[in-house]
């Protein structure tokens, strides 16, 4: 077999360790059994909802389970062609089941993909948050530019984009701003933005043209439906209304129509002013105040599962996960992970994928034992 098929078939064998892994084989397998039983239950769709919640989870096993075994048994198809075919010197066969195994890899790579979006949240809408830090205008700018990546991003994704609260500098840019995806798997896409960015460039507010370094925020957390209790003391809670800002209808600074609920114990801040009405606004503060106290005890049992402490920290220094280097050379690099890009502009106009994807692998199949990725200067 030539070197590079077996590398190929080397990285299959890789893939499918990694998929078993992931998937808990035994665990799933009994799982699978249980809903396989629970679906013979006559009584099961007296609750359409919990029984339509069942069966997409036992769909989405089934389909794991099945991919895995049918690739296992087309690599040793291949591979038994192969050598079948240099045995009878017969190279139509052993391209043909080469074409086979490259198809399977690229397979492979799906399914992983597919795994990696197999969390609790993972299927649902998400809510981005972005806050600037310090540095008044320049990180206000940074944050507006990392608004209309995530939007052009979500777009190109083939995600709805609702733009919830902006609140807009004194000057330009943002101080925060908060938008809704809505997709399929968007939140299992986006929840490794969370953390702070760090933007490096000449300042375009700056008459001496100097470089400056400027930090932001993100937060992604899940839309949670109603089948999901959060439960919430309102006397925990303290709700402010203040005139909308930004651009708007004719409700803008007319009226207290924008809504902020502070959550006490957690120390959770949200904040809607889309709509006109105060009444809608605080709905749907309510609805995220909701889904960011989910998020936080996913958080929490994603930290008591990997013995971390992955905890939202300052906006600065020290803190970031990716850096995104303007000037004097052009450089995203991602600080998790490692994965680069020379086109700052592309990333920036919401080619976020790749990174992304890396963020996913890391989270799902660890990197125990690599050496940790050195920021840019």
């Amino acid at each position: 077999m030539r070197a590079e098929i077996q590398n190929v078939v080397d990285e299959i064998k890789q893939g499918l360790a990694l998929l078993r892994r992931h998937l808990d084989w035994d665990v799933s397998q009994k799982r699978l059994l249980e809903l396989n039983n629970i679906a013979e239950n006559p009584d099961l769709w007296n609750d359409p909802q919990k029984a339509q919640k069942l069966m997409q989870e036992r769909q989405k096993l089934e389909t794991a389970i099945n991919g895995y075994i049918k690739a296992n048994q087309d690599l040793e198809d291949s591979v038994e062609l192969i050598e079948m075919g240099e045995m009878e010197d017969d190279q139509d066969v052993v391209a043909e089941a080469e074409a086979a195994l490259n198809d399977l890899l690229a397979n492979i790579n799906r399914q992983q993909i597919e795994t990696m979006l197999s969390g609790e949240a993972d299927g649902l809408d998400c809510y981005i948050e972005v806050h600037s830090g310090a540095g008044g205008t320049e990180s206000q700018d940074w944050a507006s530019m990392l608004l209309r990546m995530y939007t052009r991003w979500a777009e190109k994704a083939g995600f709805k984009v609702d733009v919830l609260e902006v609140t807009a500098g004194e000057e330009a840019g943002i101080k925060a701003a908060t938008i809704m995806i809505k997709g399929e798997n968007a939140y299992g896409w986006a929840k490794t933005e969370s953390g702070v960015h760090r933007l490096v460039r000449i300042s375009p507010f700056d008459s001496q043209a100097r470089r400056h370094t400027s930090f932001s925020s993100v937060w992604v957390y899940p839309v949670i439906d109603d089948s999901i209790e959060i439960e919430i003391n309102e006397s925990d809670c303290r709700i402010d209304t203040y005139r909308a800002s930004g651009a708007g209808g004719q409700h803008v600074n007319t009226t207290d129509s924008a809504v902020r609920i502070t959550h006490h114990p957690t120390g959770i801040v949200v904040q809607c002013q889309n709509e006109r009405s105060q009444h809608k606004n605080r709905a749907q503060a309510w609805d995220m105040l909701r889904a960011r106290l989910y998020e936080r005890e996913l958080q929490i049992r994603e930290e008591k599962a990997s013995a971390e402490a992955a905890s939202k920290t300052d906006i600065g220094w020290g803190h970031q996960i990716r850096s995104y280097v303007l000037q004097p050379y052009q450089l995203v690099k991602d600080l998790r992970t490692g994965v680069e890009s020379t086109s700052p502009q592309d990333v920036l106009d919401g080619a976020l994928t790749p990174y992304m994807e890396a963020a996913l692998a890391q989270r799902a199949y660890g990197t125990e034992g690599d050496a940790p990725v050195d920021d840019l200067v």
